[in-house]
């Protein structure tokens, strides 16, 4: 197939619409035996199969927020953040029920498409802008 062909076939491929991303700190205290009341594996793998309709779900190194883990950062969207949207960390979700309202949210459209629940905000928290800034956002 030539470069023309495939610019052209590119161009006329559905897109798939943008998609929510969902960060999950697994590093230096995320995701270890530091907390102790999670099975820290099932809660990415529980993460990935809820939300694989809806949003890309990653786990990502340390992102020095370690007074907060488990850490969990939901960007929005590309319609999501032409909405408004920024990204939203979330700390301390050490509990089955804290991933399932954040699963819930972002079925609903998160960040920029839908209110964020009352609930998370007891989850929700501002790190420092070179901590933002190294996941971009």
């Amino acid at each position: 197939m030539s470069r023309r062909s495939r610019v052209k076939a590119a161009e006329q491929a559905p897109s798939a619409p943008a998609r929510c991303t969902v960060s999950v700190c697994r590093g230096c205290c995320c995701g270890t035996p530091k907390v102790p009341v999670l099975d820290h594996a099932a809660q990415l793998a529980d993460l990935r199969s809820s939300l694989a309709d809806v949003a890309a779900v990653r786990p990502v190194a340390c992102l020095d927020a370690c007074e907060h883990a488990n850490v969990v950062v939901v960007q929005p969207s590309a319609e999501g953040r032409r909405a408004g949207g920024r990204p939203v960390w979330l700390g301390l979700v050490n509990d089955r029920d804290a991933s399932a309202d954040i699963t819930a949210w972002i079925a609903a459209g998160g960040p920029g498409l839908a209110p964020l629940p009352d609930i998370l905000d007891l989850y929700v928290f501002s790190p420092s802008r070179r901590i933002r800034e190294q996941l971009g956002g």
